[in-house]
């Protein structure tokens, strides 16, 4: 009797590719504390070097040119019927697949412009978006982007 698959290889390679991601992003440090270094020096030391904390800015929206708009447009359209079989939890893993090697290779930092994925997708292909936003059962993308 030959061998039958009981599952695709393609979620077992999404699986280890998100653990992969999601191991690199919290050796990134997600505390979410910018002063978490310091909250964890021992207080047995007897000088501290005044901290000051930067000034918050408004941060521009990145400029995205026509055609990083419609590759990224181009990359979640396929993947859209594998967001509604996987569902929400695994979908969000794939889209974070997609967005940041996306953003990585147009020069985009999408980890401090999270709401850049939809300003893109909502000009380029608003119909990938919503439905997008409807298989991953999200308000909308920028919720997805996993990161600070």
């Amino acid at each position: 009797m030959p061998h039958r698959r009981w599952f695709s290889r393609r979620p077992l390679m999404l699986g280890a590719a998100a653990f992969a991601v999601a191991a690199t992003l919290s050796a990134c440090g997600s505390s979410g504390d910018p002063d978490h270094a310091a909250h964890t020096e021992s207080s047995s030391s007897t000088t501290a070097a005044p901290t000051t904390k930067p000034t918050t800015s408004v941060k521009a929206e990145p400029t995205v040119t026509d055609a990083a708009a419609q590759s990224l447009c181009d990359a979640i359209r396929p993947e859209l019927s594998n967001f509604r079989v996987q569902g929400p939890t695994l979908g969000r893993i794939g889209m974070n697949l997609i967005v940041h090697p996306w953003g990585m290779q147009n020069g985009i930092d999408v980890l401090n412009n999270k709401s850049v994925v939809d300003t893109v997708t909502i000009k380029s292909c608003p119909d990938v978006r919503q439905e997008a936003i409807d298989a991953l059962e999200v308000p909308d993308l920028a919720t997805v982007v996993v990161g600070r």
